[in-house]
């Protein structure tokens, strides 16, 4: 599973949601949510379902595989 750092970064816009307050809600750094949206990181299915689970959105709205 692959995340999708554009869909990541537009939904999280879409949703008014800054990366800080993403980082809060994930637990996760601030400074790495930013790679893995540039694509620069990848990241375990669990940080993946962590991510979708802060942003309210189903899990292939944000993974490489939901693109097809």
């Amino acid at each position: 599973m692959k995340p999708n750092g554009v869909a990541i970064r537009a939904l999280r816009t879409a949703n008014r949601c800054g990366l800080r307050e993403l980082a809060e809600k994930t637990g996760l750094d601030r400074g790495y949510l930013s790679r893995l949206e540039r694509g620069e990181r990848g990241a375990s299915p669990n940080t993946v379902l962590l991510i979708a689970h802060a942003l309210n959105v189903p899990l292939d709205a944000i993974t490489k595989e939901g693109l097809r």
